[in-house]
C-alpha cells in the first residue's frame, strides 16, 4: 500500500527505498529456480487475501506467476504484500493487512518461517547489525503507537520495538544507523527518524518535505523524494527533492518541484536519479541545480495512468502498472532511453521489484 492511511481508508470504504536488492556473480551456478532474475511482489487487493509473487529471469525468457503458491501449495501468502527484504539466502515478505512476515529461501521459495506476533500494520523492512527492522503503523486511528519492530533473525521473533512518529514508511540502513521516512499515516508527515541500530535507540529527527515517500543512500548522502500534500488535503503542497548529509544528519540541499506536482518512486543509479510523476519517468544527475523540465519518456502509450512501481537495473527500467487495482497488473521493461522492450501480465497491483 503506497497510499497514506487517509487514502487507504477511502479505498477500503469504496494503500514502500529500499527495495533491497542483491546481485549474484554471473558465472555462478543458479542457487534455485528463482535465482538470476527479479521477483515481483504483487500487493493484491486490500482485504482480498490475494498477494502473490511473480518471477522474471534476467534474460527475460522465463516469466512465472504465483511462485510462492506453486512451491508451497498448502500455504497462503497473505493479504496486501507490502515489501520484501533480502538477507543472505532468505527473503522476508511483509504482508501488511495480514500482520505477518513470511520467510522463504529467496532462490527456491521454500518456506522457512512465519512471523505473526507483535506486528501491527507492518510496512517496510531493512537489516542492520545482525537484526531486521520493520516499520509499523500500529492502530490506524492512534497517532502515538507507531513503531519499528526489531527482528531476531535466528528465532524469527520480534525481540523489541522502537517508538517513532506517526506513519513510518520506507526504511534504509547505513553504518549501523536506520533512516525512517514518516509519510504521516492518516496525516501528512515531513520528517526522517534516525535510529541507532546497535542499541535500538532514537537518535534525531530530520525535517525534509511533506510526505517523504522514497529514499536511497548513495555515498555519504541520503536522497529523499517528498511527494507533497495532495489536493484533497485542503492545503496542497508541491514535492521536494532533498539531500541529507549523513555525517551530521542535516539537510545539505533541496529542490522544490513546481506547484501541484507530486513525484514518487525515487531510484538512484550511477550518480543519476530517476523518479515518476503520474505516467512519466524523469531522470537527472544527483548534483543538478534544477530539475528536468521534460520527461525521459512517458508510459501513456502503454495505457498507464500512473506508475505504481519503478526500478532501474542493468540498463533496464522496470515499470509496474496497477491498472484498475482489481485485475492482474502489468509490468513494462524499457531501455534507459525509453524504448519498450517487453511487457508481462503479473498479479494484482505490482508493488515492487527485487533483484535476485
Amino acid at each position: 500500500m503506497k497510499f497514506s492511511k487517509l487514502v487507504l481508508t477511502a479505498i477500503t470504504g469504496s494503500l514502500f527505498l529500499a527495495s533491497c536488492s542483491s546481485d549474484n556473480d554471473d558465472n555462478q551456478e543458479p542457487l534455485g529456480s528463482y535465482d538470476k532474475g527479479v521477483l515481483i511482489l504483487n500487493q493484491g487487493g486490500f482485504g482480498h487475501g490475494d498477494a502473490s509473487l511473480s518471477y522474471l529471469s534476467e534474460d527475460f525468457a522465463t516469466q512465472q506467476n504465483n511462485i510462492f503458491a506453486l512451491v508451497n501449495p498448502t500455504l497462503t501468502l497473505g493479504d496486501t504484500g507490502q515489501d520484501i527484504g533480502f538477507i543472505n539466502d532468505k527473503a522476508f515478505i511483509v504482508l501488511n493487512y495480514s500482520n505477518k512476515i513470511e520467510v522463504v529461501n529467496r532462490y527456491t521459495m521454500a518456506h522457512i518461517a512465519t512471523i505473526s506476533t507483535d506486528l501491527s500494520n507492518p510496512r517496510y523492512i531493512t537489516f542492520s547489525n545482525g537484526k531486521g527492522f520493520v516499520t509499523n503503523w500500529g492502530d490506524a486511528v492512534d497517532t502515538t503507537d507507531d513503531y519499528v519492530a526489531v527482528l531476531n533473525l535466528t528465532t524469527y521473533e520480534v525481540s523489541g520495538t522502537i517508538p517513532v512518529a506517526e506513519g513510518p514508511e520506507r526504511i534504509v540502513a547505513n553504518n549501523n544507523k536506520l533512516y525512517v521516512a514518516h509519510a504521516g499515516g492518516y496525516g501528512y508527515g515531513n520528517t526522517i527518524s534516525v535510529i541507532n541500530a546497535s542499541n535500538n535507540t532514537f537518535v534525531t529527527t530530520i525535517t525534509v518535505g511533506d510526505v517523504p515517500n522514497s529514499l536511497e543512500i548513495e555515498g555519504n548522502s541520503l536522497y529523499v523524494i517528498c511527494g507533497g500534500k495532495p489536493s484533497w488535503a485542503g492545503s496542497e503542497t508541491a514535492g521536494k527533492f532533498v539531500k541529507v548529509n549523513l555525517s551530521n544528519n542535516t539537510v545539505s540541499s533541496f529542490i522544490d518541484f513546481p506547484a501541484a506536482t507530486h513525484p514518487s518512486n525515487l531510484e538512484v543509479v550511477d550518480n543519476s536519479f530517476y523518479y515518476t510523476i503520474d505516467a512519466d519517468i524523469f531522470k537527472s544527475t544527483l548534483n543538478a541545480a534544477a530539475l528536468p523540465t521534460t520527461e525521459l519518456f512517458s508510459t501513456t502509450a502503454q495505457g498507464v495512468y500512473g506508475v505504481y512501481s519503478l526500478a532501474v537495473h542493468d540498463n533496464t527500467i522496470y515499470v509496474g502498472d496497477a491498472m484498475d487495482y482489481n485485475s492482474n497488473g502489468k509490468i513494462y521493461l524499457y531501455t534507459t532511453t525509453g524504448t519498450l522492450v517487453e511487457d508481462y501480465t503479473v498479479g494484482v497491483i505490482p508493488a515492487g521489484f527485487y533483484f535476485n
